[in-house]
């Protein structure tokens, strides 16, 4: 046993330099992503199929989100000083729970309509209607708002008007809530995971060894395979890693009992926590998977970008198209 006193000191201005950045991108990224995503699944809304609802349900939590990110740039670049009081705290950190974990439990919904469609196409899918869906997603959220509420009974902030406001909780409650912790990546984050490598195993017995040659189908697969592998592996394997172990350090730093690995743990806590909010601005990448037309609204988009680009640079060099053809003013009236 070592005394506290030889603990190595923990770089705790560590997430002062690195969250606020990271937060500002996601959210400018974010934003702008999921709020044209979403504008685009619900302009085709009597057209919408079963996936497109969790694709729907997956972009409303992204947007709960990065609404609350603001809040916690101004907590970060003040130095760890929350000033909008203790309830607003409990509903930030809420917010990013139930993004996190709906995230999870959409992309598993998602992963398993995939399956249905592919491995059970008959049996299956013909029953499965948008009422289940929209059922289903309603479900999603029930579970992942009863797996977050224990959180928000754990003490959040510390300090009177301007202290703490915990991503996790005070040091006092740190062994029950490791316990809690550890249960709650059990199951919001484990068995969803093992589901979708259930299915993604499965599908790819089917497509590659029983010689179904759909390329469509394997396309579409292999596309939301590498999206999923992108999000598991970028920002929720880390983030469940190094919370966990970083409330282990807590734990054993509260015991007396010093490891000289809670440093590099704890910075690499913030890193995944930087990470994990990243879901919010790469999750839109679903989007293009589950909706044939966004990849053209895409490039329709980006050509009008140009002609407007274009104009602009040739009224600045002085010569100015003396008229417009019908095309054009509707093209710039509907940009």
């Amino acid at each position: 046993i070592m005394n506290k006193t030889f603990c190595p000191r923990v770089n705790f201005s560590f997430e002062h330099r690195f969250l606020p950045p990271v937060y500002i991108l996601v959210f400018i990224i974010g934003l702008v992503a999921n709020g044209w995503g979403l504008k685009s699944l619900l302009h085709n809304w009597k057209k919408l199929k079963i996936i497109n609802i969790f694709v729907l349900n997956l972009g409303l939590a992204d947007i709960l989100y990065l609404l609350t990110l603001p809040f916690l740039m101004v907590y970060y670049f003040m130095g760890s000083k929350w000033i909008f009081g203790d309830a607003f705290c409990k509903i930030t950190r809420f917010c990013f729970n139930l993004n996190l974990y709906g995230s999870i439990g959409f992309l598993t919904c998602i992963s398993v309509n995939r399956y249905l469609a592919i491995v059970h196409p008959v049996r299956v899918m013909g029953r499965l209607t948008r009422t289940h869906s929209v059922a289903i997603s309603i479900a999603v959220w029930l579970l992942v708002s009863v797996q977050s509420l224990p959180d928000m009974f754990y003490t959040k902030t510390f300090g009177n008007r301007t202290g703490k406001c915990y991503d996790t909780t005070h040091k006092i409650y740190v062994e029950d809530y490791l316990k809690y912790r550890l249960g709650w990546t059990l199951t919001g984050f484990c068995v969803p995971f093992l589901i979708i490598l259930g299915c993604y195993g499965h599908i790819a017995v089917v497509l590659w060894t029983m010689r179904r040659t759909d390329n469509v189908q394997k396309q579409r697969s292999l596309k939301l395979l590498f999206i999923l592998i992108l999000l598991f592996s970028v920002c929720y394997i880390p983030y469940h890693v190094f919370t966990n172990l970083n409330l282990w350090s807590r734990v054993l730093l509260k015991q007396g009992l010093c490891r000289e690995w809670s440093n590099r743990v704890y910075i690499a806590h913030q890193i995944s926590r930087g990470l994990v909010c990243l879901n919010s601005a790469l999750n839109p990448l679903v989007y293009l998977h589950g909706n044939e037309a966004i990849p053209a609204q895409l490039r329709q988009l980006l050509q009008q970008v140009r002609q407007t680009f274009s104009r602009l640079s040739l009224s600045n060099s002085g010569s100015v198209p003396v008229s417009q053809t019908a095309d054009e003013v509707q093209q710039e009236s509907s940009f």
